[in-house]
């Protein structure tokens, strides 16, 4: 296995209650001293906050920085159920911020799942932002409600079988299915991330640290014009990135067209967009030097 990547600015974990869920903080630079705001950044899905850390490193300055862990991924506890609801990931994050940043706006970050729940949340609580950066968050494909009894049938149907997460022999097979799903991910940086992102257990493997209830299907459809109607009531100024090759219709095939997201970028008021080259959907693996240019330049 690769020598690990030397993290310039190692993290500091804590745990926070919030709605009764323990969840995992990691922390980089001093406190928050009221001279700029606290940079809070939220991972995508089967992903975990220590991900970060390639673009914290690459910052020029130290700044505060907090990365969470959502419900049911890295050291968060799960939600004790069967499935996972969007709504909760927005109460999670409201209570987050009540608990670190009471009394003062933050900068929000948000990347894939993330970049979905900040721009939602965003919308709803504007005064509770600064400045928003998305990475990433494309929404998902518009559904219809002849929809609804298929999906919610699949939904009980899948409630009646275990989920699972492929689990591995040794750190080096976690190691080898983060450059596998990522090929632009470097090894030194897969080897230090994957004892973060999995976890040795009584059994003697490595299992990857998502309860494997994310894997069911959401039983809720995405409505578009919800999702309209809290882009559009964004106040803070906001960051949209992407990587150069980054194409949407790898998820989604001919479901979502380009310009369907192109409209809906559009509703969000005050808005820049920054693509990065040589970079695909994890931005923050693929080019964290050129990310954290473009993000500390937003920010100011």
């Amino acid at each position: 296995m690769s020598t690990a990547y030397d993290a310039r600015r190692p993290h500091r974990s804590e745990f926070l209650t919030l709605r009764g869920l323990r969840h995992h903080v990691m922390r980089w630079g001093p406190p928050p001293d009221g001279s700029r705001p606290l940079l809070v950044m939220l991972h995508g899905w089967m992903d975990v906050g220590a991900s970060f850390q390639f673009m914290v490193d690459a910052f020029r300055e130290d700044r505060s920085v907090l990365a969470m862990d959502w419900r049911g991924f890295g050291l968060t506890d799960s939600s004790g159920g069967d499935a996972y609801w969007f709504p909760d990931y927005l109460g999670d994050l409201d209570a987050l911020l009540d608990a670190v940043s009471p009394d003062a706006p933050v900068d929000l970050l948000g990347h894939s799942m993330g970049g979905n729940i900040v721009m939602t949340y965003a919308g709803v609580r504007p005064q509770r932002l600064r400045k928003l950066i998305n990475l990433e968050g494309f929404g998902l494909p518009e559904t219809i409600p002849e929809m609804a009894p298929a999906r919610l049938a699949e939904w009980l149907d899948e409630l009646k079988q275990p989920q699972h997460l492929k689990t591995y022999d040794d750190l080096g097979g976690v190691v080898d299915r983060l450059m596998k799903t990522n090929p632009r991910l470097a090894p030194d940086k897969a080897a230090w991330l994957a004892p973060h992102w999995s976890q040795r257990r009584d059994d003697g493997r490595w299992h990857i640290l998502g309860d494997p209830a994310h894997k069911r299907t959401n039983p809720v459809l995405y409505r578009r014009a919800e999702a309209l109607a809290c882009w559009s009531r964004i106040e803070a100024p906001t960051l949209w990135v992407e990587g150069s090759e980054t194409n949407i219709s790898q998820w989604w095939g001919n479901r979502y067209p380009r310009e369907d997201f192109e409209t809906r970028l559009s509703v969000v008021p005050q808005l820049q967009r920054v693509t990065l080259q040589q970079a695909g959907h994890m931005l923050h693996h693929d080019q964290p030097d050129a990310l954290a240019r473009e993000v500390q330049a937003f920010l100011g």
